[in-house]
């Protein structure tokens, strides 16, 4: 005969009224306690007492523990902690600053989710993959709430910022050279083979067969994958929900390792490992045509009218290329599918590509943008803002650096033109004043 036991229990945490509980142990071992019968109280002055404690103390009887966050565990199994109440430890989180309106978390209204790559990391629905016969592992459900990370990430988020109105959703695909006229922009998975349930990766309108294959950087996928489609439409959903605006802002990964032999259009051996996306450049191609030719080969062809939207998914029936067009465009009806955003990023921080010249004033790349911006434009309708996203380095002109002592303001024709709404700079501006070392204080 085997006898087990479980217990109902509760355990006093603090003072009230906290934000969340975060991280659990149990027996000082991490403990997920999702799968259990679980109710956190957060020590509100109107909360209610616990239907648990009523049915054994009478619902006259049972306190309310007002003012106390506890937590309250029902018949929680005690197998495999010695047929004892294990010895518990809460991470308990509470805003320090709730009532003053200029405290930091008050003050954040805007936030940029990434790092815009995991297959399924966007995806509200848990998604498993399958380690051998009858076993699984989750992909996207490493937490306590027995949610999706990203469902939990955002409840945690909204309420440590109470004020946030407003998401940069970060989405990336891969790019494959430094040299415009041979780079490729893709989507991309962390592996070849991986069976998923209760679905299969799918982005950029192919499956994981038919997808980029991340590099190993010891050993290891140096980047996650790109974001299925369905786990993009999935985020934009529950972004939404929360009453938060989207700017959807589709980002290039450049996946070049170490020991790639690509030539270097900077003049080095090969080129460098996982190097920035401003760094794509028409190398000494500039202020000649064979720029112009460059950069048309990395924008490509692709319309709006090779897409369409077909049983809940983008479908792409243009020119076989893998080109920052696809890309850019594919994104574009992706938000569509999703209900649309707010904003729409056309790219951002490629410096080396904007400045790229034709002639001695000619920019060829901003010129390709612009014609971009008004297709865009035509695919998300008048409501959704329009800008690229510039370094801050290149928003306000170009000096090339070359003696001339030229300054152009090369993106102002972008910047003026009706399909584009805004001046987007990525400013990467510090949060306080603190320098090395303590001589400043």
């Amino acid at each position: 005969t085997e006898y087990l036991y479980s217990m109902s229990f509760a355990v006093g945490l603090c003072e009230g009224e906290i934000d969340r509980v975060g991280r659990v142990w149990a027996d000082g071992k991490p403990f997920d306690f999702s799968p259990h019968n679980v109710r956190i109280y957060k020590g509100a002055e109107d909360q209610l007492p616990d239907a648990a404690v009523e049915a054994i103390e009478g619902a006259d009887a049972a306190p309310a523990f007002r003012g106390l966050a506890y937590i309250v565990f029902e018949d929680l199994p005690l197998k495999d902690f010695g047929n004892r109440i294990p010895q518990l430890s809460f991470e308990v989180e509470k805003s320090l600053r709730r009532e003053d309106e200029d405290a930091l978390e008050n003050a954040l209204t805007a936030i940029t989710l990434i790092p815009g790559s995991g297959e399924f990391a966007l995806g509200t629905t848990k998604v498993f993959r399958e380690t051998g016969e009858g076993a699984s592992v989750s992909e996207n459900a490493h937490n306590n709430d027995g949610a999706a990370d990203i469902v939990s990430s955002l409840d945690a988020l909204t309420s440590a910022a109470p004020n946030l109105a407003a998401v940069s959703l970060v989405v990336s695909w891969f790019g494959t050279d430094l040299r415009a006229g041979a780079c490729a922009i893709k989507p991309g998975v962390e592996v070849s083979e991986k069976e998923t349930d209760p679905y299969e990766w799918r982005a950029g309108g192919v499956a994981r067969e038919g997808a980029h294959v991340v590099s190993l950087n010891d050993g290891e996928p140096a980047y996650g994958g790109t974001p299925s489609d369905k786990s993009v439409v999935e985020a934009i959903a529950a972004l939404k929900a929360r009453g938060l605006e989207v700017m959807f802002h589709p980002f290039i990964l450049m996946d070049v390792p170490a020991g790639n032999g690509l030539p270097d259009p900077y003049g080095g051996g090969e080129q460098a490992a996982y190097p920035w996306r401003g760094r794509i450049t028409v190398g000494e191609n500039d202020k000649t045509a064979a720029a112009a030719s460059d950069i048309a080969s990395l924008f490509g062809t692709a319309a709006p009218s090779d897409f369409s939207i077909s049983g809940g998914e983008v479908v792409y029936s243009g020119p076989d290329e893998w080109s920052f067009r696809r890309f850019i465009l594919h994104n574009a009806f992706l938000c569509v599918l999703a209900g649309g955003v707010e904003r729409f990023l056309i790219g951002s921080e490629l410096r080396g590509l904007t400045t790229a010249r034709s002639s001695a004033n000619e920019f060829p790349f901003v010129e390709a943008l612009i014609a971009l911006a008004v297709d865009v434009r035509a695919v998300l309708g008048e409501e959704t803002k329009i800008s690229y996203g510039a370094d801050w380095s290149e928003y306000f002109g170009h000096q090339p650096g070359d003696g001339s002592g030229d300054v152009y303001f090369h993106l102002d024709p972008f910047w003026a033109n009706s399909a584009v709404d805004f001046i987007g700079v990525d400013n990467y501006t510090p949060l306080a004043d603190w320098r090395d070392g303590f001589a400043h204080l």
